[in-house]
């Protein structure tokens, strides 16, 4: 039995050195820089500027223009993995790449972002900063959770990934800014709700609970619900 669970770590081990190690490439003799550069990680790329764009913004106070930005930069990952799919002959590198570069962007866009936008509203107590710290620990630990378990899947499967294993970073793309309209159009004030929503946020992304990715009802009800923030968000800044 011992001997089993042995060779079972060492196919683990090695399946994961073959999946995150980037080894030797041609990248460096093509491009002069190191990287790998091809139209799959633009839409990263666009979605890390705007995340950090968002950053600037709330730290000048434009609180409406910090959360249109951490939507888009939602809206940028929800699409950047399809169109990197359509690339079919990525190299395991290049694939390997695009994990790490995406987890990277999204500890900018959904883990920094919204942890300054929380400390830029609400007044400077204990609570907030116990939430801050909190928020993105908890986002960096399921980042980095993720890209170990997605090497170790990708590994045994080619199959699409049916269930998260706690909640979605990229879910405070929605949740902070209807923290904020919560606050705008009912009597909670948005500094009493921010901090503690960003602890409960940050705690659910490390909790090991199975949620299922959802279904085609499920994205369009929540592009919905993305589509009528972002509306009001405009609106707010239009008027």
């Amino acid at each position: 039995m011992n001997n089993m669970n042995n060779m079972n770590n060492m196919n683990i081990n090695s399946a994961m050195a073959d999946t995150l190690d980037i080894g030797n490439t041609d990248t460096e003799k093509k491009t002069g820089l190191i990287g790998f550069y091809n139209y799959t990680v633009v839409l990263t790329y666009i979605g890390m500027w705007i995340g950090f764009l968002g950053v600037m913004l709330a730290i000048k106070d434009r609180y409406v223009g910090s959360l249109i930005c951490l939507m888009l930069a939602g809206v940028c990952d929800m699409f950047d993995g399809t169109i990197a799919s359509t690339k079919k002959d990525r190299t395991r590198d290049e694939r390997t790449f695009g994990i790490q570069i995406d987890s990277l962007s999204d500890i900018i866009c959904f883990g920094v972002l919204p942890a300054v936008w929380v400390f830029c509203v609400t007044p400077k107590i204990s609570i907030a900063f116990t939430a801050i710290f909190v928020f993105i620990l908890c986002g960096l630990i399921r980042l980095a959770y993720f890209n170990v378990d997605e090497a170790n899947r990708q590994a045994a499967t080619a199959e699409r990934r049916q269930y998260y294993l706690g909640l979605p970073i990229t879910s405070s793309a929605l949740a902070i800014p209807a923290v904020y309209l919560i606050g705008e159009f009912t009597a909670i004030h948005t500094q009493t709700i921010a901090a503690l929503a960003l602890l409960i946020i940050g705690i659910c992304y490390v909790l090991p609970v199975k949620l299922k990715k959802p279904s085609l009802f499920g994205e369009v009800l929540l592009v919905g619900i993305g589509a009528v923030e972002f509306c009001i968000l405009i609106a707010e800044v239009l008027i």
